[in-house]
């Protein structure tokens, strides 16, 4: 995180604040033209398979939860995959992993590009994971709560699979839990990270683990959050447990116990790790030279951990 960007998600007393998604367009079956096309709303894109194009780090739990979605839902023939390498430069995210440098359906070296092709005024970080109208190269949406609800609901009809993510009879209730989540464990881990104020870090630890506590809990008599099916709120959850121990638990001193000392969490963890859609899609490397490599202000040295060992999520 560049040090500008970082201050002004850095409150008063230390805390880290992340910034609003900036882009929040939604595409849906009821659209029947782009913004600007026709009378829709100016947020409104319509659905056509092969339009748009998903851009992911293997690194990012944000961006990770979206293609897990994609893939239990056999959207991939609906949208396609572009990846950003796991480093970034002082112009962020880049298509360094493509043979040319560049996205070969984007053309474009940097995802920054494609942002200030949307609004040339923008300021903020370039976040993954990205939705890009392959017709105009503008940003649809980086909203990554809204994306995957999405997948499961608007992207209903391109889908070749069609697992209940969002079952509606426990809809309030993952509501609910999800948000929990997300404030004290997806983001908590960052807010411990990014904190520079013992006080504001030791908060953000308390609520994290306090949180992990309760999950651990309630994993003791479930097989899954919600019972014996996967939701949308096990792959949130998935996308932080599977980086703890490799990076959150030193790197973002998140060091009270790891993952593998927490057996209802754990079974849970490598149980979805090992279901088709999660564990194919996760990478230890990127994910660790994504952390190490790219948080100066946390690891001057730049040094990548060899471990931990991750052998055990297959085993």
């Amino acid at each position: 995180m560049a040090t500008a960007q970082f201050r002004r998600e850095t409150s008063a007393r230390g805390e880290f604040v992340r910034q609003p998604n900036r882009f929040t367009g939604r595409i849906t079956a009821q659209s029947a033209s782009a913004p600007g096309e026709g009378p829709d709303e100016l947020d409104r894109w319509p659905l056509e398979a092969g339009r748009y194009r998903l851009i992911w780090s293997r690194a990012c739990p944000w961006a990770h939860r979206a293609v897990i979605v994609r893939g239990l839902l056999g959207l991939q023939d609906a949208v396609s995959l572009g990846t950003v390498d796991p480093i970034r430069d002082e112009r962020g995210w880049r298509f360094t992993l493509d043979p040319d440098g560049r996205d070969p359906v984007l053309g474009i070296e940097f995802l920054s590009e494609a942002y200030a092709r949307t609004d040339p005024q923008y300021e903020g970080r370039v976040t993954v994971p990205a939705l890009i109208d392959t017709l105009t190269g503008h940003v649809v949406s980086n909203d990554y709560p809204q994306i995957t609800l999405d997948f499961s609901t608007d992207w209903a009809p391109l889908a070749t699979q069609w697992p209940d993510l969002l079952p509606a009879h426990v809809r309030g209730e993952m509501e609910q839990l999800m948000q929990e989540i997300y404030e004290d464990v997806n983001n908590g881990v960052y807010r411990c990270g990014f904190a520079t104020g013992q006080e504001a870090y030791e908060e953000a630890y308390d609520r994290l683990f306090a949180r992990l506590d309760r999950l651990e809990s309630r994993l003791a008599s479930r097989r899954f959050l919600f019972g014996e099916h996967i939701t949308e709120a096990d792959v949130r959850l998935f996308t932080t447990l599977v980086r703890f121990d490799a990076v959150y638990h030193n790197h973002f001193k998140c060091n009270r116990n790891k993952l593998t000392e927490m057996p209802h969490l754990w079974r849970y963890a490598r149980e979805l790790f090992n279901t088709p859609g999660f564990g194919d899609t996760v990478d230890f490397d990127q994910i660790k030279r994504h952390y190490y490599g790219t948080h100066a202000q946390l690891n001057p040295s730049g040094i990548i951990p060899k471990g931990p060992d991750l052998a055990p999520w297959t085993a």
